[in-house]
């Protein structure tokens, strides 16, 4: 095989592995313990079975109810991190944001709603593939850093805007932070965490404390 083959090769096969290993920290790729299949993620996720369970209702109850309150006047994201709901996207007026905020802090199990809706029109599709694209890459760079555990990262992006939630030691979140920040097409990062001690990371996360990813 020629070097160029070799090089394309090599390339490919980065790309299949990285591509792998992203499906595998979302739940894709079942994981066998006890007899039992779960999803990889879940069983390194730092948030408990049941918060995962309820984040999971917490989002599909939101994703019904919203869509009646905008309608075609806006459009709005819901992320459910161990209660907290995150709301990004557009609305109508501050009417209807207040509106949206209410209806999801009526939802069983929410503890508190972080309300990021601007007032503007529906983003274009072109504005959502790129923040589609971004999301995607913060993510991967996440990966790509061994010191700290990606699947302890919730990533949302908004016209450019970075979310990051999930239940992290300061020094995770500064880091996780300042990898995002490096990724093409960032404008901003917007810490969401929950923040843990590093004893709590050895003592009650020692999976995700020394994962080498």
């Amino acid at each position: 095989m020629s070097k160029t083959g070799q090089a394309l090769k090599g390339s490919l096969t980065k790309v299949m592995l990285g591509a792998a290993l992203l499906g595998a920290l979302q739940g894709c790729v079942p994981l066998v313990v006890g007899g039992a299949a779960l999803g990889a993620a879940s069983t390194m996720d730092r948030r408990t079975l049941g918060a995962q369970t309820e984040d999971k209702s917490i989002t599909v109850k939101a994703e019904i109810q919203v869509p009646k309150i905008v309608g075609d006047a806006g459009h709005v994201n819901i992320a459910s991190f161990n209660r907290k709901v995150l709301l990004t996207g557009e609305v109508r007026d501050e009417a209807m944001k207040a509106r949206v905020e209410a209806e999801v802090r009526r939802i069983e199990n929410v503890v508190s709603v972080i309300n990021e809706l601007a007032i503007a029109g529906p983003s274009s599709y072109t504005s959502r593939s790129s923040d589609a694209l971004i999301t995607t890459n913060v993510k991967a760079s996440l990966v790509e850093m061994k010191t700290i555990s990606a699947t302890s990262f919730k990533v949302v992006t908004e016209r450019g805007t970075v979310y990051l939630m999930g239940r992290v030691t300061q020094r995770e979140g500064d880091l996780g932070a300042k990898i995002a920040q490096s990724v093409s097409g960032v404008q901003r990062v917007v810490k969401i965490f929950e923040y843990i001690t590093e004893e709590e990371l050895r003592t009650q996360y020692p999976q995700s404390s020394t994962v080498a990813l």
